[in-house]
């Protein structure tokens, strides 16, 4: 198979999604107790490797089954990130796929028994999801996939006029507000 140099290469997948955390072992205790992710690897440091700054830090991954990890950067500061002031809290999350509702339940069950607040189940016709913040303000959302194959195809399908549509919308409620 040859490589074509216009065509960006394929994503494979995850492989981690990161975030700053405020205490490394709170966040362990949440991701691995509570959640059941294993931790996996743990890197400290003084040295940013890609910058080269002096900033000692903790860096802690937490293995999903699919291979796939979320991690978390400990800065030795007891600050955890602060959230955008201007962004509603429900729109930075990161969402978690489960294999049924059942299990959506009983991890919706897990999180009240250790005093996590939870919304939902939330029903949006394609998954249904449950929502939480982790100790460190970041929203998760466990998630199952409820909608036929079928479905899904026609959303693939659909998703770049729905696309198209909003932003020419979204272009001509700018032009009219702007002064001529």
């Amino acid at each position: 198979m040859s490589i074509d140099p216009n065509r960006p290469a394929p994503v494979l997948g995850l492989h981690h999604f990161a975030w700053r955390c405020r205490d490394a072992e709170e966040t362990r205790h949440f991701y691995e107790d509570i959640l059941g992710l294993p931790l996996v690897h743990v890197i400290r440091l003084d040295r940013v490797p890609s910058t080269g700054e002096y900033c000692p830090y903790v860096h802690v991954f937490f293995e999903m089954a699919d291979g796939s990890n979320i991690a978390f950067f400990d800065l030795g500061d007891d600050e955890a990130a602060l959230p955008s002031p201007n962004t509603p809290p429900w729109v930075n999350h990161i969402a978690l796929r489960l294999d049924t509702l059942g299990q959506l339940e009983s991890m919706k069950a897990r999180l009240i028994e250790n005093g996590i607040e939870v919304l939902g189940v939330t029903d949006h016709h394609f998954v249904r999801s449950i929502y939480f913040f982790d100790p460190n303000g970041l929203r998760v959302e466990l998630t199952v996939p409820v909608a036929p194959v079928e479905e899904l195809e026609g959303y693939k399908m659909r998703a770049r006029p729905a696309l198209d549509a909003w932003t020419a919308q979204k272009s001509k409620a700018v032009s009219e507000t702007r002064p001529a």
